[in-house]
């Protein structure tokens, strides 16, 4: 029978058994499917499926349609705690990653990306309502960013095993596949008999929660995610299809990057805590404006793998600060919207996302250069709409026009 505790009376439990420490497990458990998933699938649908730059992007739409319909999980929490559903989703990613070798068609690899990212997305959205719900909010950024840090560190020991044992062992996409989801899989077993259920402080709103002092909350989402798409689908797809990065390679270029995030993040974080959202999110942008732009000259100006690769690590390095749109949301929500808004969110985030991936898979086939230089438009635009975060965000000071329609009534 489930064990039912406050956050409160949490504290008296061994360390291991707190709610911070389910939300480390979890970091935990996540990227290991996931990123096994990531590091193969570029070279996985080339050499098993022949995927060119349109089937990559309809892959990846098809991947990102749970991600658009999120707010279903305001639903599901009607009925199931967000707990049990994060924990049940981190399952369902872990044995579709295990799988995914087995359908090595253009009709099963969707299919099997589908119910991945199912669990994928149903879980981060419910985690990421956990994360702000557990944790205060004058440590957020700090935990948010030793989480990220935790994220890296598991992701690294997947890919240290891939790039080891890939050639040495001869292993097959099937044997990594299933390792990678398999570990997963047991962490979440192990995760949903081991810890009690926590309660929060305030019961949240189980309908959904659209309000207008939001609104810059939901437009960097929408901005976020149209941008995300084309760092994620083109920008490993262009290291394997111009360069000719074999797995091992691939996966060391993505080792790179975790050993970066380890050491970064929980500086992001800190950073994030000490000049506040506006300057972070506005450095993230300016940072992406430069590398997406670079990335058409890889194309236009010839510039070479090393350049690239140096490159993807820089762009990898400015998405850890979007970490500073989680505390932002934090700062200026009411409690118990937490939980339907970011499932909200999380459909905004996705919005594009649907239909992003394809129509640039197209353009990808007449100027890969184009898909580069329209991120870097996209990112122009967030940084526009940063710089309208005030310096101290909270209820009634949600943007900069909050602030002065304040001063006007005074």
């Amino acid at each position: 029978m489930a064990q039912y505790i406050t956050l409160e009376d949490a504290k008296q439990l061994p360390f291991w058994r707190r709610p911070v420490a389910l939300l480390f497990l979890m970091a935990l458990a996540m990227p290991i499917a996931f990123n096994t998933w990531s590091a193969l699938l570029n070279n996985f649908v080339i050499e098993v499926a022949d995927f060119d730059g349109s089937d990559i992007g309809l892959l990846h739409t098809v991947r990102e349609i749970p991600g658009f319909l999120a707010v279903g999980v305001i639903a599901i929490i009607i009925f199931v705690r967000e707990q049990v559903l994060g924990l049940v989703s981190l399952v369902l990613l872990g044995v579709a990653t295990a799988v995914t070798a087995w359908f090595p068609s253009m009709g099963g690899i969707l299919t099997i990306t589908m119910l991945s990212s199912i669990g994928f997305h149903y879980y981060e959205t419910v985690n990421q309502s956990l994360q702000l719900q557990w944790l205060k909010i004058e440590d957020a950024p700090r935990m948010l960013g030793w989480l990220m840090a935790a994220g890296s560190l598991a992701t690294l020991v997947a890919y240290l095993v891939i790039m080891a044992l890939w050639e040495t062992l001869s292993l097959s996409y099937n044997i990594v596949y299933m390792i990678g989801g398999g570990v997963t899989v047991v962490i979440a077993l192990v995760a949903i008999f081991a810890y009690p259920q926590f309660e929060a402080p305030t019961p949240q709103i189980k309908k959904m929660v659209l309000r207008r002092r939001y609104w810059l909350y939901y437009a960097l989402q929408f901005m976020s995610g149209a941008r995300r798409q084309i760092f994620v689908v083109f920008a490993g797809f262009m290291m394997v299809e111009r360069f000719g990065y074999d797995v091992h390679e691939i996966t060391l270029l993505f080792m790179v990057n975790l050993i970066a995030n380890m050491i970064l993040a929980p500086l992001l974080g800190r950073a994030v805590g000490y000049f506040g959202e506006r300057r972070a999110l506005g450095f993230e942008y300016i940072g992406l404006i430069i590398v997406f732009l670079s990335y058409g000259g890889v194309y236009y100006l010839g510039w070479g793998v090393v350049v690239a690769a140096v490159l993807y690590v820089l762009d990898h390095m400015f998405f850890g600060l979007a970490l500073a749109l989680k505390t932002y949301f934090q700062k200026i929500a009411d409690p118990r919207d937490i939980a339907p808004t970011a499932a909200v969110a999380f459909t905004i985030n996705h919005i594009a996302a649907v239909f992003l991936p394809v129509a640039l898979g197209l353009l990808w086939l007449v100027s890969p250069a184009a898909v580069f230089f329209l991120a870097a438009g996209m990112a122009a635009i967030s940084l526009s709409l940063s710089m309208l975060i005030p310096r101290h965000p909270a209820p009634g000071n949600e943007t900069i026009f909050a602030r002065r329609v304040s001063q006007a009534a005074e």
